[in-house]
């Protein structure tokens, strides 16, 4: 597997299982009618954030990531990265080189931590991911997610110091 930046010319590989994550509305905090142009906005980040693709030895895309400053100005050493696996792909471990690669990432930018600010409780696999990966759960926002069959769920922040 090969982590490279991605381009717009990715755009037509990654909307598909973009859309089909966000659409059903369980693991992210998008709007579930996020259209495409839309969507692309929102993740292709400029620099020095950064977007990256996870492909296979053929060349298919996998799952990206988008990383960036978690926030701004005095709290700007705190990175964050979203990340999204197509799921007639998932079990391949793009997921955990996607995850891997943001905190290396992180770390070599300059960052003294990374948090993630909404990952779904009920998301067990990312989070036991994660805590593989050596993020915590440092709180949850109870009730802070409306999942689609599951009704109202928590929100962890998970956090890991670089």
């Amino acid at each position: 597997m090969l982590i490279r930046e991605a381009t717009t010319e990715d755009w037509p590989a990654i909307w598909p299982f973009f859309h089909e994550i966000v659409a059903a509305g369980e693991t992210l905090t998008y709007p579930t009618d996020l259209g495409k142009e839309a969507a692309q906005g929102w993740w292709f980040v400029a620099a020095p954030n950064r977007v990256v693709v996870a492909v296979d030895e053929a060349g298919v895309v996998l799952g990206t990531a988008k990383m960036n400053r978690n926030h701004m100005g005095n709290g700007s050493h705190v990175a964050s990265a979203t990340y999204m696996v197509d799921p007639a792909h998932s079990g391949k471990g793009a997921g955990r080189a996607l995850c891997a690669y943001s905190v290396e990432w992180a770390r070599t930018s300059g960052f003294r931590s990374m948090q993630f600010n909404a990952v779904v409780e009920t998301n067990t696999r990312a989070v036991k991911l994660y805590e593989s990966l050596g993020f915590e759960v440092i709180g949850t926002l109870p009730e802070g997610f409306n999942h689609p069959a599951e009704g109202y769920v928590g929100l962890h922040i998970m956090h890991k110091a670089l």
